[in-house]
């Protein structure tokens, strides 16, 4: 910082707000949240009639023998 004399309290409080404490726990929750969204997107899909016909013979033909 500048030659300015700070008070003790001031540069407490500058050293805390410069610390990375919490930023893992909020980088957690932007991804949980990606997930959940993404993972809602897949639901909406696969509950289509036409989606739900090719997964159906998907594992028809792979079930079936010769």
């Amino acid at each position: 910082m500048s030659g300015i004399a700070q008070p003790a309290h001031a540069r407490g409080l500058l050293r805390r707000l410069r610390t990375d404490v919490g930023a893992a726990t909020a980088e957690y929750v932007i991804a949980t949240m990606a997930a959940v969204g993404f993972a809602g997107l897949l639901i909406v899909i696969l509950r289509g009639d036409e989606v739900r016909g090719i997964l159906t013979d998907l594992v028809r033909n792979a079930l079936t023998v010769g």
